[in-house]
């Protein structure tokens, strides 16, 4: 198993609305500054946030699955469709742009903090489905809570979001002095926001070495092609975190950034 570990210092940044709305980027565009410019499926990934409110107007998508999950605050949504939706926290908005859609986005606080994540499917194939628009409040998602663990599946078996794109999407929490534990199937990749917390990570395996972290880090850990891994979290202090599986390879062609 290989980890790589990347502080905010290390992820592109963006802003919107005259710095109202600030980002930070595990997976950005190279011209961002970021050392994340892909993960195989997992095109893209902000986290926003804003101190009271922020406004992105009206721009165009197409092709890419693009999902809000709102961690704090409320993010309200509108497109050429004709929707007009809010969602609050642990709720997610989900755009699969297809042929082609225009969205606007307001992030309203106090003190929001939203991810905006694109996932690629087959681009040629997505361009040919018409564009859909689904909401989900943080009820509809599945929750197992079990030593210490809260894991809550926003995309995977028992989500009602679904995505064409391959990939798994957890929000998980650590209480302090306990651990979770993640199984990384056979040519896959699993990344991991930090969202707060402190403690370490690593392979279960005896004797690997554990890389320590603490708030606001991206982790990148790519298993094994043959056989299963084990990733080992141990929290020191409570920690927050969303997790994204994908495959390590896809069969299609992916967009060259």
């Amino acid at each position: 198993m290989k980890i790589q570990q990347f502080t905010a210092s290390q992820m592109g940044t963006g802003a919107f609305d005259g710095g109202r709305i600030t980002e930070i980027k595990p997976v950005g565009f190279p011209q961002e500054g970021g050392a994340v410019t892909r993960v195989s499926t997992l095109f893209y990934w902000a986290w926003a946030k804003a101190k009271e409110e922020g406004y992105i107007p009206p721009h165009p998508h197409q092709a890419f699955e693009i999902l809000s999950y709102v961690i704090q605050g409320e993010t309200h949504h509108g497109d050429s469709l004709g929707t007009e939706s809010v969602v609050g926290a642990g709720g997610a908005q989900l755009i699969q742009a297809g042929s082609g859609v225009e969205h606007s986005e307001r992030i309203v606080g106090p003190d929001a903090d939203m991810l905006q994540i694109w996932f690629e499917p087959n681009l040629l194939e997505a361009r040919k489905r018409p564009p859909h628009y689904a909401q989900f409040e943080h009820e509809a998602f599945p929750i197992h809570e079990s030593g210490g663990v809260t894991v809550k599946t926003v995309l995977g078996e028992g989500s009602p979001c679904r995505i064409v794109a391959d990939a798994r999407m957890w929000d998980i929490t650590v209480q302090a002095g306990h651990r979770y534990e993640a199984v990384l199937p056979p040519g896959r990749t699993w990344t991991a926001l930090i969202i707060s917390g402190k403690g370490s990570i690593g392979s279960a395996e005896a004797g690997e070495e554990h890389i320590q972290y603490g708030g606001e880090q991206f982790i990148i850990s790519t298993g094994n092609e043959d056989n299963k891994d084990v990733l080992r979290i141990e929290a020191e202090d409570a920690t927050r975190l969303i997790a994204i599986e994908v495959p390590t390879d896809v069969d299609y062609p992916l967009y060259r950034k």
